[in-house]
């Protein structure tokens, strides 16, 4: 844990996750009562100041070519997921991501994977997410220090007695009502007053305010050096990036 932040940043964290409006961040303090602030901003660069510690739900560390699914990441955490486990995608490579165009990107893939495969429509709409991390992280290693990698549905996992939450949050893209409430009961057990958890901001759906609170409450255990990474060691990309989903 980073200790030369003077303005007293190392003693908060944030959890940080994909919206509509771009990133919507839940910021508590490293310990003690959950006192949580929500902010949605259209750029991440914009969420980096004022916390010591970062976990956003979205790929670091990108592969050269694709193999079958996925990073080692994604394959090491789905078996804990049971019926979650199709909310983790498998990543192409970095240069397919890097692609503005689908088709290109489908181009791309199919040549840098093994066994072939394409892009899927929902993976290519989170590509300049993905680029927008992986460009910042490249052109400055020490963020490394405080910007992890994280799942919500591994997150809700670990905080949910190691059991894989048994309602998905969305149902044919719709959100699902009583997935979403359990989510919510186990993030008031961890501390979140329950009245944050019930209204999302502007530019935010309900689902992405509760994946922020709990990537934050992962956030605290990287804080508190009792995150886990999946896979263990982690492992590191071309450009010797940390790729490990931690919770």
């Amino acid at each position: 844990m980073p200790d030369d932040y003077p303005d007293g940043s190392a003693t908060v964290v944030r959890g940080v996750d994909g919206c509509k409006a771009g990133w919507i961040a839940v910021t508590i303090t490293a310990a003690g009562p959950i006192e949580p602030q929500v902010t949605v901003s259209p750029r991440f660069a914009d969420l980096i100041d004022g916390a010591g510690i970062i976990a956003v739900d979205m790929p670091i560390g990108l592969p050269e070519r694709a193999g079958a699914g996925g990073r080692g990441p994604e394959r090491h955490v789905r078996p804990y997921l049971g019926e979650r486990q199709s909310s983790v995608f498998s990543l192409p490579s970095r240069s397919a991501v890097h692609m503005l165009d689908y088709w290109e990107a489908c181009k791309v893939a199919l040549e840098t994977s093994d066994p072939p495969r394409k892009v899927s429509k929902q993976a290519f709409f989170l590509f300049p997410k993905i680029r927008e991390i992986d460009q910042m992280m490249r052109a400055d290693p020490t963020l490394g220090r405080r910007i992890f990698e994280v799942h919500p549905e591994l997150a809700f996992w670990r905080l949910n007695g190691e059991t894989a939450v048994a309602l998905p949050k969305k149902v044919k893209s719709l959100v699902h009502g009583s997935g979403l409430a359990l989510r919510r009961a186990i993030l008031v057990n961890h501390g979140f007053p329950e009245p944050f958890l019930d209204k999302a901001p502007r530019g935010a759906g309900a689902d992405d305010l509760l994946d922020a609170c709990v990537n934050a409450l992962i956030a605290r255990r990287l804080h508190a050096g009792t995150a886990r990474p999946f896979p263990d060691p982690p492992l590191s990309d071309a450009f010797g990036l940390t790729v490990a989903i931690w919770a």
